[in-house]
Formats: C-alpha cells, structure tokens, sequence
C-alpha cells in the first residue's frame, strides 16, 4: 500500500496544475480512519479511509488539517486536538474524536453483568475492548487481537509467564498509545498470549497512571499528575 502510494504521488506531482485538481479525488463527508501513506517533499499523501490525498502544510480535508510535516511524521489536527502519524503505521481512528489538551483527566467506569468494568478503548489509534483487570500486571491480549490491531510481535521480548494453566510463552512489547475515554496515556507495557481472550485485559501498566477510586459499582480513575 504504501509503496503504490508513493508511486502514484509521484505521477499526480508531474501533471500541469490543473490536470493535478482533476486526477486528486474529491473527499466527503467525516472521516473514520487516517494514515500517513507517503512522504514527497513538502507534501504528504494522507488516506482517509481508503481514499488516497494528497496534501501540504495548511490544507484540510474532511475536517482534518494537516499541521505540520518532519521526516517521517505528520501532524494533524482534528477539532483542536492534533495526532501526530508514523509513516507506514495502521490508519488511526479519529470518527470517535481525539483527546483535547485540557480534557477531563477523569475516566469514570460503570460496572456491568457479573461486576466487570468492560470499556471500550484504543491501541496505537486500533478500536479494541478492554476488561478492567486489577490482578494483571500489564495490558495483556491474545495473539490474534495483536495481529488484528496491527501490533509486530518481531519487536517484542520473548519470555515465559505463569498461569492457573501453567508456564506459557508470552511476548512483551510497549504500546505507543492506549487511550480510554477521553484520556490517552503513552509507552504502555503489553504481553500478548497465545490463549484465546473475548477482551484485552486492561492492567495496572495502565491503572497505575491513575488513583483508583471505587464507589459500588463505579469506578473512577483520575490521572495522577
């Protein structure tokens, strides 16, 4: 993908002005997904959900602004609160909104059927569903909600961990960027495990960000400053 972005950027940079205009697609409507596909120059070839743009500093499209552009990163801005994207990174999820700098630093978790606090969340900008899990040392999911949010396990540290089942090869790596509610926390301690799991266990490699209060059947985390 990212390869055939680069070459049909470099097609649509040699066409007069206003041949450009009508080769570049017309975007509508609000955008759900964003990634940074190629890097020419001073222009970035964003894709807003599948559909390639290209775009300088200063020009907008779907609500999105691109803010600025180093190397291989963008900046974006989306109703006053900015993302930055790696180029080649899975597309980011921004339909939902970003985090506003000044934001609530408060997530307040209503307990559900059998007492859990099931919430729903991001990874590296990838929809997932968390469990709240006290007990669990870190951010822990299955292989294949790994590889469903696009996490390479070639990047992370190999180990073995204990069980109710017993020892089981776990793979440990860092997560860019966790975000529940409307709070986003960086460089997060994950394992992945082999097992099969219904939700990504949300541990205290997050929770200890936050003082923990529980009041019945709510629970609310205040970002410790």
């Amino acid at each position: 993908m990212q390869r055939r972005a680069l070459l049909l950027s470099t097609v649509a940079l040699q066409l007069p002005t206003a041949a450009r205009a009508q080769a570049q697609p017309t975007l509508a409507g609000p955008v759900r997904q964003v990634q940074l596909a190629g890097v020419m120059g001073t222009r970035a070839m964003l894709v807003f959900d599948g559909q390639p743009q290209l775009m300088v500093v200063g020009d907008s499209a779907r609500g999105v602004r691109l803010v600025s552009l180093q190397a291989e990163v963008a900046v974006i801005d989306r109703d006053g609160a900015t993302l930055s994207l790696r180029l080649g990174a899975s597309p980011v999820a921004v339909g939902a909104g970003l985090a506003r700098a000044g934001a609530s630093r408060e997530i307040v978790l209503t307990a559900g059927p059998g007492g859990h606090f099931i919430t729903s969340g991001a990874i590296n900008g990838r929809a997932v569903s968390f469990m709240v899990d006290t007990g669990a040392t870190a951010i822990a999911m299955s292989q294949s909600e790994a590889s469903r949010i696009g996490l390479d396990l070639r990047n992370g540290q190999r180990a073995l961990g204990n069980t109710a089942n017993g020892a089981v090869p776990l793979v440990m790596l860092t997560l860019t960027r966790v975000r529940v509610g409307e709070i986003e926390v960086a460089n997060v301690q994950s394992v992945v495990m082999p097992a099969q799991m219904p939700y990504v266990l949300l541990g205290n490699s997050f929770l200890s960000r936050f003082q923990m209060r529980r009041e019945n059947d709510v629970m609310r985390l205040e970002l410790r400053r």
